[in-house]
């Protein structure tokens, strides 16, 4: 197999910085398209109607982009990775085309589904071509300024979801993809020039397929169930049973595949398991708390969608101060064990103050509930991908990290997916709806309301809610049990016997 040194490219220092500014814009569309869409939901439900697929918006292009990032690696060996990335942001930008096209809330999921098939790769394979072009030594910098991609666009993507929507509509959010993907591809073209070199793989086609059996049929049930048809019916009962056997297929898969996606060795680990967890729970309780704010804020509170984007702002800042502090911290100590500790100890405390949230809440003591939130999740992120990789074995490496990522979005999809099912019928109960799709509330709908219509409404939205929140806060304490659990393997020690 050919080593990322043997493989690097002697490109110009001028190409080096054109391949990593266009590996990082297409790096920013991909994870601004799981945060921009947050503030623009409550009109796209409005417009295109569904509210019981609302979370969906959000749980198809997570699932999606989890399902096909294993993969993504393998098949950049093969055909080569310059090819791959063609391919990858040519689904994404024909998905973002349709997404904006769309003129119902199922072509709309699908279209999410073939952008998230496009948008899983770019993260993956960015980690690659940083592998082609970039020496050993000075990898770890550029791939922090990666890191800070996926920073910024936690902060600016529910902000310029909410400024489409107020200045030109939602379709933009997806549109605006389009012309900024096209300048990325381009520069990638000019810049990255192919080795020639293919690394032959068997791939785990059979192991792929049953993952997203699983995956898929769990995400259903937990959006479906209880609301489209019964707990207890067929269909329920059917996805139970699909989920069940198609995991049971996959772990047989992985113990008897050449070059499993997700090698079963890795949970004899201490902390491949642990972290798993944590970073499950993480991303549950992140993508939780990002999607359904902006129903609050716009519906409860009567914000505008730009408004409700700055105020999403202090969970980013929370996240900034606390995983800076923990990066910093790690490096001087050695130690992690007690930021995960505190991290999951601080996002319960955040989950629980979110879930005596009021129509009423002042905005300040909203954004100190959001911030405390942010906080916690800024001492966890860190530390899961840092503790996974002092731990596996250099030859797993990379492995152990998609399989990290991969965790983080499966508890977001199911997450968010399980959350909006919830909120969906409890909103139905309240409204005294005879289907949960029925309130499909616009912002501006609700503003020319009569003001007893108003607050019953709000009532209503934050009755839904308070639920999600309470569930949040008891998988961060779950979370934190598990932490109390974590070995802790001092990352200088590991370091120095690694000749790092």
């Amino acid at each position: 197999m050919t080593s990322p040194s043997q493989s690097a490219v002697p490109a110009a220092p001028t190409s080096v910085r054109l391949v990593i500014v266009s590996i990082g814009m297409l790096l920013l569309l991909s994870s601004l398209d799981q945060t921009i869409v947050s503030t623009a939901l409550p009109t796209i439900v409005a417009d295109l109607g569904g509210l019981e697929h609302l979370s969906w918006v959000v749980t198809a292009y997570i699932l999606a982009s989890t399902v096909v990032a294993p993969l993504y690696g393998k098949i950049g060996d093969l055909y080569g990775r310059r090819n791959t990335v063609f391919v990858a942001v040519g689904l994404f930008l024909l998905g973002s085309a349709l997404c904006g096209l769309a003129q119902s809330m199922g072509f709309l999921i699908m279209a999410r589904v073939l952008q998230g098939f496009g948008g899983g790769g770019l993260f993956v394979l960015a980690l690659s071509v940083v592998g082609d072009v970039i020496a050993p030594q000075d990898r770890g910098k550029v791939q922090g300024v990666f890191a800070a991609v996926f920073t910024v666009s936690a902060v600016i993507g529910p902000l310029m979801g909410g400024w489409f929507v107020d200045v030109f509509s939602w379709h933009w959010i997806f549109y605006i993809n389009i012309p900024v993907g096209a300048i990325a591809v381009g520069f990638f073209a000019a810049s990255f020039r192919p080795t020639g070199r293919r690394v032959r793989h068997k791939i785990d086609w059979a192991g792929a397929l049953a993952l997203s059996l699983a995956l898929a049929a769990l995400t259903l049930f937990t959006s479906l169930g209880g609301r489209s048809f019964d707990w207890s019916s067929a269909r329920s009962l059917g996805l139970v049973a699909v989920a069940l056997v198609s995991a049971a297929a996959f772990l047989r898969i992985e113990s008897r595949a050449a070059e499993p996606i997700l090698p079963l060795s890795l949970f004899r680990l201490n902390v491949f398991w642990v972290t798993s967890v944590v970073g499950f729970i993480a991303g549950a309780s992140m993508f939780g708390a990002i999607t359904f704010m902006p129903l609050y804020l716009q519906i409860a509170q009567g914000a505008t969608p730009t408004v409700s984007g700055l105020l999403l702002i202090p969970m980013t800042i929370g996240i900034l101060s606390s995983s800076n502090f923990s990066g910093r911290s790690m490096g001087r100590t050695g130690k992690y064990r007690v930021l995960t500790i505190t991290g999951l100890g601080v996002l319960a405390l955040g989950m629980f103050a979110l879930s005596n949230l009021a129509p009423d809440t002042p905005v300040w003591l909203f954004c100190l509930y959001l911030a405390t939130v942010g906080l916690g999740m800024g001492f966890i992120f860190p530390v899961l991908t840092t503790s996974v990789q002092n731990a596996v074995p250099r030859e797993q490496l990379g492995t152990a990290t998609a399989a990290g990522l991969m965790f983080r979005q499966i508890g977001g999809s199911i997450a968010v997916a399980a959350f909006g099912a919830i909120f969906a019928a409890r909103m139905a109960a309240q409204l005294g709806l005879s289907a949960p799709g029925r309130g499909d509330f616009s912002p501006r709908m609700v503003a020319g309301l009569p003001e007893a219509a108003r607050a019953a409404i709000g009532e209503a939205v934050v009755n839904s809610l308070q639920p999600i929140y309470w569930l949040a806060a008891g998988l961060a304490v779950i979370g934190l049990v598990f932490a109390l659990r974590l070995e802790e393997i001092p990352l200088h020690n590991r370091m120095v016997a690694r000749g790092e």
